[in-house]
C-alpha cells in the first residue's frame, strides 16, 4: 500500500535502485505525448532509462507485451529493463530525445529534405511491413487495448470523437442524422478490406526515434488487428510533418515494394481502399487536435489543424474515396477551405511566454515582478543542504562546479527540483494555452549565494531544453546578473 502512496518520481527512483544497484543522480520529466502517461528521464552514474507511470494498467501492460514480444522479432524497440503493473510504472532502454519529427525539422530548407532524412523515412517504411505481417503473426492480440481489433465500432468511435471534439468545438454546423449516415456507409466499406494485421495505430513521425541515423520505435500500446493501409497513411500524412506530394508517394512506394517482399498482396484492392484510411487518419487527428487544442486549451495542438486540412484538400481534390458520402463530402470541402481554421497554425506565434527566473536572499527580500503580470512562484531552498557552512565553498556561489558537484549528489535536491519541475511545467502550458506572456519563479535561501543560485539555472536549463522558452535568470545576491 506505501507503494501507491507514492510519487511517481519515487516509485520509478525505487525500481530504478532494485533493478541498477543504485540511486538515480538525476530525474528529469520529459516533455508528455498528449497522453496522461508520466514520463521520466532516470540517470544514474554511468547509465540511463525511460522510466513511465501510467494510470491505465491494460495500457502499460499491452505496451510491455508487445515491447518483449517485438524485441524478441529483432524490431528496434526499447528493451524493457523493469516493471512494476501494480505500481503503473516500468523502466525502459533510453533511445534519446530526437524524435524522426526532430530529425526532419531540424534539418530541411522549406520543402527540401536531404538525404539523410528521406533515407530514415524509405527505412521507416520498409520496415513497417515486419510489424504488420512478420511480428504480427504471433503477436498475442489478447492484451490490446481498449480493442483488438481496429473494426467498424473503432472506426465509428473515431468519427464520432472527430464529431464531438473538432465540429463542434470548432462551432461547424453539420446535419447529424445525414452525417450518421454517411459515417455507417463509410465505415462498412473501409470494413471490407482485409484487416488480419498488426495495426500500429499511431505510426508517425513522433513516435520513431533516430538513433545513430537508424530509426527505433515506440508508442505502439494502442496497435490491435487492422488492415495494412492506415499506418502508411498515418506516416505519409502526419500532418505537422507537412510532406510533399511526391514524397508521400515515395514513401507508399518504398512500402508496397517491402510489403510485397514480406508477403503476397493484391496491389489494386491495397490502392482501391486507401483514399479512405487517409481520411479516417485525418479525421482522427483533427478529433485528438480538436480534444487537446479546442477543449483542453492546449494551443499547439490548434498549429497542427491547418496542415491535417492542406492534406484534406489534396485528398478530395486528387483521389476517389471509392464510396458516396452525400452528407459528409460537402462539409469536408468547406473545412478544407475554412480561412478561419487556417488561420489557427498563425495564432500561436503571436504569443510568447517568458518565465523570469530569479535567485535572492530572504533577508535582502523577494524581487519584484516587472512584468505588471502578478502571480508566479516563489520556492524557498533553504531545507535543501548548505554548500555555504563548508567554509572551503563559502566565497564560492551555486554557479561554480564544486557547489554543483555537491548539491547535484544531494536526494533531497533532486527531489525538490524534480517536483518544482513539474509544478511549473503545468502552469507554462496552461499560460501558453491561454495566451499569457510572462510568468515568475523564484527562488529563495539565507545568503542567496549557493542553493538558490543552482535551483534557478537548472529550472531555466530544463524549460530551455524542453521547450522553445526565453527564460532569462538574475541572481539578486550575486555582482553581476546572468542572463
Amino acid at each position: 500500500m506505501r507503494g501507491a502512496l507514492e510519487s511517481p518520481q519515487a516509485s520509478l527512483s525505487s525500481l530504478f535502485k532494485k533493478t541498477f544497484s543504485q540511486v538515480p543522480v538525476s530525474i528529469e520529466a520529459l516533455k508528455g505525448d498528449g497522453s496522461s502517461r508520466k514520463i521520466f528521464r532516470l540517470r544514474g552514474k554511468n547509465l540511463s532509462a525511460i522510466g513511465v507511470w501510467g494510470p491505465e494498467r491494460k495500457e502499460n501492460e499491452a505496451f510491455l507485451s508487445f515491447s518483449k514480444h517485438f524485441r524478441k522479432s529483432g524490431l528496434f524497440v526499447p528493451e524493457i529493463y523493469a516493471e512494476n503493473l501494480a505500481a503503473g510504472i516500468y523502466l525502459e532502454e533510453d533511445l534519446g530525445d530526437i524524435t524522426l519529427f526532430d530529425y526532419l525539422s531540424k534539418n530541411r530548407s522549406r520543402q527540401k529534405i536531404p538525404s539523410e532524412v528521406v533515407s530514415v523515412y524509405l527505412e521507416v517504411a520498409r520496415t513497417l511491413p515486419r510489424f504488420q505481417i512478420e511480428a504480427g503473426k504471433r503477436l498475442d492480440y489478447s492484451v490490446c487495448y481498449p480493442r483488438s481489433c481496429f473494426d467498424k465500432k473503432s472506426m465509428l468511435w473515431d468519427m464520432n470523437h472527430f464529431k464531438y471534439y473538432f465540429l463542434t468545438l470548432a462551432h461547424i454546423p453539420f446535419d447529424e442524422q445525414a452525417l450518421e449516415e454517411d459515417f455507417e456507409r463509410f465505415s462498412d466499406f473501409l470494413s471490407a478490406a482485409d484487416s488480419n494485421y498488426f495495426l500500429y495505430r499511431d505510426f508517425q513521425s513522433r513516435n520513431i526515434m533516430v538513433c545513430n541515423g537508424q530509426p527505433a520505435f515506440i508508442d505502439y500500446q494502442g496497435g490491435r488487428r487492422g488492415a495494412l493501409q492506415y499506418d502508411i497513411a498515418s506516416l505519409a500524412f502526419d500532418a505537422k510533418a507537412n510532406l510533399a506530394a511526391d514524397f508521400r508517394e515515395e514513401i507508399l512506394e518504398a512500402y508496397l515494394k517491402a510489403l510485397g517482399k514480406t508477403t503476397s498482396f493484391n496491389r489494386a484492392a491495397f490502392l482501391k481502399y486507401y483514399p479512405g484510411f487517409i481520411l479516417i487518419r485525418i479525421l482522427q487527428a483533427l478529433g485528438a487536435y480538436g480534444l487537446r487544442g479546442f477543449y483542453e486549451r492546449k494551443s499547439h495542438f490548434l498549429q497542427s489543424i491547418p496542415f491535417a486540412l492542406k492534406n484534406l484538400s489534396w485528398l478530395l481534390e486528387t483521389q476517389e474515396l471509392g464510396v458516396s458520402l452525400p452528407a459528409f463530402t460537402p462539409l469536408l470541402k468547406k473545412m478544407a477551405a475554412s480561412p478561419q481554421l487556417m488561420a489557427l497554425g498563425a495564432a500561436p506565434a503571436a504569443k510568447k511566454l517568458t518565465v523570469n527566473v530569479f535567485s535572492f536572499s530572504y533577508p535582502e527580500g523577494i524581487p519584484q515582478d516587472a512584468s505588471g503580470h502578478g502571480g508566479g512562484f516563489v520556492f524557498d531552498c533553504r531545507a535543501l543542504p548548505n554548500p555555504g557552512r563548508d567554509k572551503n565553498m563559502a566565497n564560492l556561489s551555486g554557479l561554480d562546479a564544486e557547489v554543483i558537484a555537491l548539491l547535484e549528489k544531494s536526494p533531497e535536491v533532486r527531489k525538490f527540483l524534480a517536483s518544482i519541475f513539474s509544478i511549473v511545467d503545468q502552469s507554462v502550458e496552461n499560460y501558453l494555452s491561454r495566451g499569457f506572456s510572462s510568468l515568475f519563479v523564484a527562488f529563495g535561501c539565507t545568503g542567496g549565494r549557493h542553493r538558490s543560485v543552482y535551483c534557478a539555472e537548472k529550472l531555466a536549463e530544463h524549460l530551455r531544453r524542453n521547450t522553445s522558452l526565453s527564460a532569462p535568470v538574475r541572481h539578486a545576491s550575486l555582482p553581476q546578473p546572468v542572463s
